[in-house]
């Protein structure tokens, strides 16, 4: 996929964007673990926004979307739950201990380099015992300063308006300070009403139209950023300043028949500096270093009025964060790696709410990893201990994994691959302490993911077709003592509910191309994704073998893109099948299939050094009224155009 993808980047925009491929990604067929990439000039042609619109376009994953601009967004990957993946900024894990999930509609793609996807783990063992700790894991990279002999700055200015009052201006400057060293700002501001128009059904079976409320968000995100390397050009290292400040509003549940209004806001503060040393001493020896500190602040209020069903809420949270990571990684041979890596994590929450236990949690994780390579047969195993201490009590527990690929045919671009991992997840802080739902009685979650497939690319010299590329996975997933949130009465407040055993066998597919017609380029990539996820806890309950909550057993999307001269045009599908909202898989919980339909249209040109552009998107064209959640509504037909200046 990023193959043909780069390729069509380099069509558009010949030599003004060379610097924007990310050329260490251009072929997977060398990673064992399933690994899907968006990359460079790609994600911003793209009809997306944000990080959530993008991976919307991954296989194997369910973005889940409380209402619209201001409601929470997060991915289920292979319906293991939002809770068992890793989302990682610039190498290191954006941790939430205490609900176990990162909103994803707060990441802008103004200044996002690559999007990447892995089930499982990363295929490199030079990395810490975080990147070995999850089901799977998302990787948010950046924008790295580049600069060519003669350049010494650049800078970016965009702005977005559209659809809901939307105003949304960015900006990017980056500094050469040295040589070695360099400077990267950015920063965006986001308002919009978050108002739009929906269709739902009312009692004896008529339609009626009202308008989304309450759906409101003022956000601003500044970032700098140190980017340098040693004078042996050895080694590296970066420190990243991080702030996010927002106001949101909570549409709520859209179950009232008289009024739909709600009074839910939430106000979020989000710092964090975390710094990255690497560097390689010897041929045999190499060291890297981690650390991150943040502060995460919540303010939740839901102040219901005379039509509302909910109780009134008035919540603060607090929850300080330390982290560090020592990677050590030898390489005695050209067959043979060896990692040792420790990180250590402290988690303290504090809150408003009465009676509440402000926890601590003390986190140790070891890992020791090797990889071998004989021939044209790769195999990486690795060993994690787990050390969870509060004040109730400690857990500990060790997960092996291992993954072995091969490729059979040495002038055939074709690799079969296989992993097996089990993971362990700790119950949140929430889901252990929070004073209304809370359960310290609650097991861990732990999963055995197995996962066979096999990747085929071949580039075609002779005619219009120029690269090809298809991956197949199948998968069996079986997790045991699951935990599951699903929304209630208001927005902050979630029903557990515990499974016990769960199920999962599926499939995910894709397939990539690349196509040039003389001076017009065409690149198209499609997903297919199947899922079987059932409830197997009791075998005895009348629900035994149905379908968990919201995982569609079908699920497919389509993007194609061309490209002529300073033109360039995108398409997009997304297709999500029929759901239950229930583990009771009867009538009363069936949420039909839903799908959307996105264009997007750029044009680009250049006055001597200055690069500008402006694009026009349209989403859902077709203005279909669908659900991600049910009682959640999501836009209909909605414009944004954004224009864009560069130097």
């Amino acid at each position: 996929m990023v193959s043909a993808m780069n390729k069509c980047v380099l069509a558009q925009n010949g030599d003004q964007s060379i610097d924007e491929v990310v050329v260490e990604s251009s072929n997977i067929n060398t990673t064992i673990i399933p690994v899907q990439i968006l990359d460079g000039d790609f994600l911003r042609r793209m009809p997306a926004n944000s990080v959530a619109d993008a991976v919307r376009y991954f296989s194997g994953v369910q973005l889940k979307d409380y209402g619209g601009v201001g409601g929470m967004k997060t991915i289920n990957v292979r319906s293991m739950g939002s809770q068992h993946v890793g989302v990682f900024y610039d190498g290191v894990e954006m941790a939430n201990a205490q609900n176990g999930v990162v909103d994803l509609g707060r990441f802008s793609l103004d200044n996002m380099q690559t999007i990447s996807i892995y089930n499982g783990q990363k295929s490199s063992i030079f990395q810490s015992a975080k990147d070995f700790s999850s089901s799977s894991a998302l990787y948010l990279e950046t924008r790295i300063p580049e600069f060519g002999a003669n350049d010494r700055y650049h800078h970016k200015f965009s702005l977005r308006t559209g659809s809901f009052d939307t105003f949304n201006p960015s900006f990017l400057f980056e500094f050469k300070l040295s040589d070695n060293i360099s400077l990267g700002l950015s920063g965006d501001y986001l308002y919009t009403s978050g108002r739009y128009k929906f269709t739902y059904a009312v009692e004896g079976g008529s339609d009626t139209t009202q308008i989304r409320q309450n759906g409101d968000v003022h956000s601003f995100r500044l970032e700098a950023g140190l980017f340098g390397k040693f004078d042996n050009n050895r080694g590296k290292w970066n420190a990243k300043l991080y702030c996010y400040d927002s106001q949101r509003g909570y549409p709520g549940a859209a179950v009232r028949s008289m009024s739909l209004t709600n009074h839910e806001r939430q106000w979020d503060t989000n710092l964090f500096f975390q710094g990255n040393i690497q560097e390689q001493f010897s041929n045999v020896y190499s060291l890297m270093f981690k650390t991150k500190i943040s502060y995460d602040y919540l303010h939740y209020i839901s102040d219901p009025d005379n039509t509302a069903s909910t109780i009134y809420v008035n919540n603060e949270f607090k929850l300080y964060h330390q982290y560090c990571s020592l990677i050590n990684l030898f390489e005695p041979c050209n067959w043979c790696n060896l990692s040792l890596s420790t990180d250590f994590q402290h988690d303290f929450l504090r809150s408003n709410l009465e009676n509440f236990s402000n926890p601590h949690r003390y986190t140790l994780l070891n890992n020791v990893a090797v990889s071998f390579l004989w021939w044209q047969v790769k195999i990486q195993t690795n060993l994690l201990y787990t050390m969870v201490q509060e004040r109730e009590g400690g857990k500990h527990r060790f997960s092996p994994s291992v993954t072995a690929s091969y490729r059979p045919f040495e002038q055939i671009d074709f690799t079969l691959r296989a992993f097996y991992k089990n993971i362990f997840r700790m119950p949140t802080l929430n889901d252990l302490y929070y004073t209304y739902i809370g359960n310290v009685n609650l097991k861990p979650e732990t999963t055995n993911q197995f996962n066979l497939g096999f990747v085929y690319g071949k580039d075609f010299y002779n005619g219009v077709l120029k690269n090809l590329q298809l991956t197949v996975d199948a998968y069996c997933n079986k997790v045991r003592n699951k935990i599951v949130a699903m929304p209630s009465g208001n927005q902050f407040r979630w029903t557990m509910l515990n499974y016990g055993r769960v199920d999962i066998i599926g499939v995910d597919a894709a397939l990539a191309s690349y196509w040039n017609f003389g001076p017009v380029g065409l690149n198209t990539n499609f997903t297919y994704t199947y899922q079987d996820a059932r409830d197997v806890t009791d075998k005895n309950s009348m629900w035994y073998g149905g379908q968990i909550p919201y995982i569609p057993r079908h699920s497919f999307s389509a993007i194609a893109g061309i490209d002529w001269k300073s033109f360039c045009l995108n398409y997009s599908f997304i297709y999500t099948g029929e759901r239950y909202e229930s583990q009771a898989n009867t009538a009363d919980y069936y949420q039909q299939p839903w799908y959307t339909h996105d264009v997007s249209l750029r044009y680009s040109w250049l006055v001597a050094k200055h690069n500008f552009s402006v694009s026009l998107d349209v989403n859902n064209i077709f203005n279909q009224q669908y659900q991600i959640v049910r009682c959640y509504p999501m836009p209909g037909t909605n414009v944004s155009i954004k224009l864009n200046y560069s130097l």
